[in-house]
């Protein structure tokens, strides 16, 4: 900092030397052509006084002023000059000047800015000294806490060695002494009393075994018997939704409307649903060709499980299958319905406009938990771009999609207005139905976490309720059946 203001007060003292010698030389040229006329006029005079004492009084004195005329008119010529040369050289001066002031100037703000860093790294070093210092009496604190266990360890170690040096000796005195009669009869009682107590504990430890064998038989036809009891209750509330629609107002569930042209299917060629495949004694998953009311025959996969079939309409196993697509792919289906497909919007639409169904997901995370959700829905036609409305019934899992609201399916080809204006299937890289760009996108971008670098939870597949933790998938499974599983008997 020093030498810089040395620095400084040298480049100007330059300029005030600079700046002096300039006017300087700008007084000795002015002397100089004030002097110079005069030298001449003198010298004129005496070279030519042999003239002037010839001719007549009037010529000499006419002469005399055409002749100063001459030598003044120079004069201020070559003054003209001079100060003209002298004009140039100081604005060259003057830009210089102001060139190296600028220069100073600048050189003055770095040092300013390099004078105020410096100050904010004291003022961080002070505070880092001061915490080093608090830090340090913390630790202090901690050794001599630590020093006076060590003590204590040391003081208890020690009195425990002399209870063991006294335990040793009792031993060696108990080995030298003979036991009596009496106490050998009262060791032996004591050991058979002993060994009986043994087998005891060991009968019991197998009773226990076998009890515990039988409670996980027990636990296991439990969880059978409360996934049916599940699926019954499930059936009886739907039915009695449905059943109170009749007489009741819609607001109580207002997109739960039995759908009117829901008729009594019999099984005549190709089975309308998955359920009545298993009606019909169909109870085997596989793929099945079936033809729902008012559409034309196609292939899709049920699951037989539950006491029920299930139709699954999307099926996501390994990340083999993009489902980045199109809006015409997303309604009509792609993918191989033996491994990850997407049935197709118009094929589900044309199974669930003959009655009222429940959806079901099927979730599995990275660690092979498995947990589910239900859902009464509704779906509607493309004229709505298969509008969505749910309304949760049971699960093992926090739900994480909107409830009675309207979502329609959208893909980034097929974009529909959203609450914030954002294109979510661009975003999140596949077909869905969005009201928020929601964080679940069970159409979203297969990825499996790595063991370095973070996962795109933005472009991953997992399933996010607005309060909760982040559930990273593994596969997912999301299926169909009937409330009234009597519709096609």
């Amino acid at each position: 900092r020093e030498h810089s203001h040395s620095k400084n007060y040298s480049e100007k003292s330059l300029l005030n030397n600079q700046s002096t010698s300039g006017i300087g030389k700008m007084k000795i040229t002015l002397l100089f052509l004030l002097i110079a006329p005069l030298a001449f006029s003198a010298t004129a005079e005496k070279d030519f006084s042999f003239l002037d004492s010839a001719a007549s009084p009037e010529t000499k004195s006419r002469f005399a002023m055409l002749d100063d005329v001459r030598i003044l008119a120079n004069g201020l010529l070559q003054l003209g000059h001079g100060l003209k040369d002298f004009v140039h050289k100081t604005k060259g001066q003057m830009n210089d000047i102001l060139q190296k002031l600028y220069i100073f100037d600048r050189s003055f703000y770095e040092l300013s800015l390099q004078t105020s860093e410096i100050k904010e790294e004291e003022e961080q070093l002070r505070q880092t000294t001061a915490r080093l210092q608090i830090n340090n009496e913390e630790i202090k604190n901690l050794s001599q806490e630590m020093n006076l266990k060590i003590e204590n360890l040391i003081q208890n170690k020690i009195q425990l060695q002399e209870k063991v040096w006294g335990l040793e000796d009792k031993v060696t005195k108990l080995a030298i002494i003979q036991p009596t009669v009496q106490e050998t009869n009262e060791i032996s009682s004591l050991k058979a009393f002993v060994e009986q107590q043994d087998n005891h504990i060991k009968q019991l430890h197998k009773i226990v075994e076998d009890q515990h064998v039988q409670l996980d038989k027990q636990h296991d036809q439990i969880m059978e018997l409360e996934d049916k009891l599940n699926h019954i209750e499930l059936q009886e509330l739907a039915e009695n939704s449905f059943t109170e629609e009749h007489t009741e107002s819609n607001e109580g569930s207002p997109f739960l409307v039995q759908n009117s042209t829901a008729v009594m299917h019999k099984l005549e060629g190709a089975a309308p649903d998955c359920t009545a495949l298993y009606n019909s004694s169909t109870l085997s998953s596989g793929i099945y060709t079936i033809k729902p009311d008012s559409s034309e025959a196609f292939d899709v996969y049920c699951e037989m499980k539950f006491g029920t079939s299930w139709t699954v309409i999307q099926n996501r196993v390994d990340g083999s299958l993009d489902f980045n697509q199109t809006w015409d792919a997303y309604t009509n289906g792609f993918g191989d319905l033996n491994e990850e497909f997407w049935l197709g919007l118009n094929k589900t639409y044309s199974i669930t406009k003959q009655g009222d169904y429940i959806l079901r997901i099927e979730l599995q995370d990275w660690k092979d938990n498995k947990r589910y959700i239900d859902y009464a829905f509704t779906l509607g036609g493309p004229e709505t771009d298969y509008v969505l409305q749910l309304s949760r019934i049971s699960g093992s899992i926090p739900n994480a999609l909107p409830e009675q609201t309207e979502l329609r399916f959208s893909t980034a080809d097929h974009d529909v207005a959203t609450i914030n204006d954002l294109n979510c299937p661009q975003n999140y890289l596949g077909g869905w139905w969005h009201s928020e760009c929601e964080e679940t996108n069970l159409n979203g971008k297969y990825v499996a976490p790595r063991s370095k670098g973070r996962l795109d939870r933005r472009k991953g597949l997992y399933w996010k309720p607005r309060k909760g933790r982040y559930y990273l998938l593994k596969s997912t499974k999301i299926m169909i059946h009937p409330t009234d599983l009597k519709i096609f008997v």
